[in-house]
């Protein structure tokens, strides 16, 4: 798919379909292009973000873990995903408040109003 014709969709559905096959590299490079495209594209970079955690590359999954709640503070997922990615770096209270905000969307509330 040629940069000028793929879309940050098309992008975005074919590093899925990378995911699927395991292909962890190949999907993250594409979720990659689609944040470069589109900065404020929640859905990629919260799966950029989860794809780096799986690969094992936690620093940026935390980047694109913070960027994800930012862009979408209320975000039950997101929270969740950014909790998982502070303890895996060991980062015990971070992980706990990014917990704590889950909790409360979980439960109706709101992070941001």
């Amino acid at each position: 798919m040629s940069d000028s014709a793929a879309s940050v969709e098309d992008l975005f559905d074919e590093a899925s379909g990378h995911i699927a096959l395991g292909e962890l590299t190949n999907a993250i490079a594409l979720y990659r292009r689609c944040v470069a495209l589109q900065p404020d594209y929640f859905d990629g970079w919260h799966a950029l973000g989860m794809a780096l955690l799986r690969n094992g590359e936690i620093k940026e999954a935390i980047g694109a873990g913070l960027m994800a709640t930012t862009l979408q503070p209320n975000d039950l997922l997101a929270w969740t995903a950014l909790s998982q990615m502070y303890v895996a770096n060991h980062q015990i209270a971070e992980a706990e408040d990014a917990k704590g905000k889950a909790r409360i969307l979980s439960l109706g509330g709101k992070v941001v109003k």
